[in-house]
């Protein structure tokens, strides 16, 4: 899901090149909308200043739309990592921080989430830019990021811990206590909002942290320090190391002081991950990769299947961990469904991303385009091509990808068995209850699961055994923060939203007290 761009000479850091303009004999980057007032570098964010990594290095960050460089990033190392978590260990150590009140850290959630939500526009220009999303779903993530602060300011106020009574005798009950630094790395799909989701959590249980974000896109990361310190969040509380993966991620996750590491990726990395973290047995919590199955039975509302998993597989450009990627049908209805949905799919708007007709925008890096068109070239020799296949018409250069759709795809088939994270979608029929719920669970990614069928027993009964950790009955990922999200199999380890992100960022202590007489044995008495 993730690759790593190359790295640049550690020459020092680069102030951002010209834009080009109208005359630029690239289409694509003539075409492209510069937002205005862009950094001429994104740096480090460490106790409270801005720092350049302490070797100089640094790598090129690219739109999409032109893959030319228009920033450069201080790439993290170990030594900045290693400085990054002294400041959130002394903040955690000495700071206020942990010891607020949940009230008076609530009252700092509630201004950061009216900071971020007051930026919408600029957040969503920002975040189209850099990643190619198209703007119109661009402009939800800033509204969805201020309601996940928002949702654990309110959810810190509330908790209620378990007292259990003995009458008489004994009274147990559970001290929830912040557990110290916390490591966030995120991935670059939607990279704002989901920074939030990690943040918000780890920062209303009273932790401090280190983020790491994707080195694809970073350019709205650099934005939480300023918003951060508006809200009034105490120095040292928030910390940001950008660099790759292997070097600064890879130092995060092995930093003995660092005991907690909330990541989303692929799951190859995940894997590398639970490796690294295992000498120092850290918490983690994981949501991996996913090759989520849409099943429409024949009693479905074929117009409502057709809407959502058009949706489902095609919007944030199919760069979203719950795409319905892999598409059952029941025969009965599988030739009109193949063809309903592949006319809608030629209809799909591929644009730029900013234009607010886009549906389809730009992918995030060359490197993953290629990955993805070589999942389309592979498809076309399992499966029978019914949309797309190839760059749309007039985008000649630039992430641009139709979106494509092969039918007739057997179980055994590499797009059928492996993630691509982009907008192409397999589909292939079956004749029985039995055997779509043998091809849904026949991957070894578990994440996210739809069912469409106007037959009530069957669709609690068929959600209930396939093997994912989260299933729509009739609807499409319509999130409700205070259940769990997360993964089963190679999609994850964990689960967070609501309670369960309280549990992730904070030790349970039992505390036990006696009431009366104290009863236990007497050992060496005569």
């Amino acid at each position: 899901m993730k690759q790593e761009p190359t790295k640049t000479p550690r020459s020092g850091v680069a102030g951002i090149p010209a834009v080009h303009g109208p005359e630029d004999v690239n289409d694509s980057a003539a075409k492209r909308h510069v937002p205005a007032d862009l950094p001429d570098r994104i740096r480090h964010y460490i106790d409270g200043e801005f720092v350049d990594s302490l070797d100089g290095g640094t790598f090129d960050v690219l739109d999409p739309v032109s893959n030319e460089t228009y920033v450069r990033a201080a790439a993290g190392q170990k030594a900045d990592i290693d400085r990054a978590v002294a400041a959130a260990r002394r903040a955690f150590a000495e700071g206020p921080w942990p010891r607020m009140l949940p009230r008076e850290r609530s009252r700092v959630l509630h201004r950061i989430a009216d900071i971020v939500e007051s930026r919408d526009a600029r957040l969503a220009e920002l975040e189209s830019f850099d990643s190619g999303l198209p703007i119109t779903q661009a402009l939800g993530q800033a509204r969805r990021a201020a309601e996940n602060f928002r949702f654990f300011a309110d959810l810190i106020v509330a908790q209620a811990d378990d007292t259990f009574k003995v009458p008489g005798r004994q009274i147990n009950y559970v001290n929830r206590k912040p557990i110290g630094v916390a490591g966030l790395i995120t991935p670059w799909n939607t990279p704002f909002m989901l920074e939030s989701w990690k943040l918000g959590p780890a920062l209303a249980t009273g932790n401090t942290v280190v983020l790491k974000p994707a080195e694809f896109t970073p350019l709205s990361a650099s934005l939480w320090a300023g918003i951060f310190e508006e809200a009034g969040l105490p120095q040292g509380v928030f910390n940001l190391v950008n660099g790759l993966g292997e070097d600064a991620g890879d130092a995060l996750v092995k930093h003995p002081d660092v005991p907690l590491i909330s990541f989303t990726g692929e799951s190859r990395t995940g894997q590398i991950i639970f490796g690294n973290a295992a000498p120092c047995l850290k918490g983690l919590s994981m949501e991996l990769g996913g090759k989520s199955p849409a099943i429409v039975f024949a009693d479905a509302d074929l117009g409502a299947a057709i809407d959502a998993t058009i949706f489902g597989v095609f919007s944030l450009n199919g760069e979203r961990c719950t795409a319905g990627s892999r598409i059952l049908v029941q025969r009965e209805v599988y030739d009109e469904f193949v063809e309903r949905y592949a006319e809608q799919a030629k209809r799909v708007k591929v644009g730029y991303p900013h234009d607010p007709a886009t549906e389809v925008g730009a992918l995030v890096h060359p490197e993953h385009f290629e990955k993805v068109m070589s999942y389309v070239k592979l498809g076309k020799s399992e499966g029978r091509l019914v949309a797309g296949g190839g760059r749309p018409e007039g985008f000649e250069t630039g992430n641009f990808v139709a979106p494509t759709v092969f039918a007739d795809v057997a179980p055994d088939a590499r797009i059928f068995q492996e993630e691509i994270f982009g907008p192409v979608v397999a589909i292939t029929p079956f004749d029985t209850e039995e055997e779509a719920l043998a091809l849904a669970n026949n991957t070894k990614y578990g994440l996210a699961a739809y069912v469409w069928t106007n037959d009530l027993r069957r669709a609690h009964n068929f959600a209930q055994a396939i093997e994912a950790g989260m299933v729509w009955l009739n609807s499409n990922n319509v999130r409700d923060l205070r259940t769990p999200f997360g993964g089963v199999k190679a999609s994850g380890l964990g689960h967070e939203g609501g309670y369960r992100s309280i549990d992730f960022y904070t030790d349970q202590q039992a505390v036990h007290i006696t009431l009366g007489k104290v009863h236990n044995p007497t050992f060496g008495k005569n």
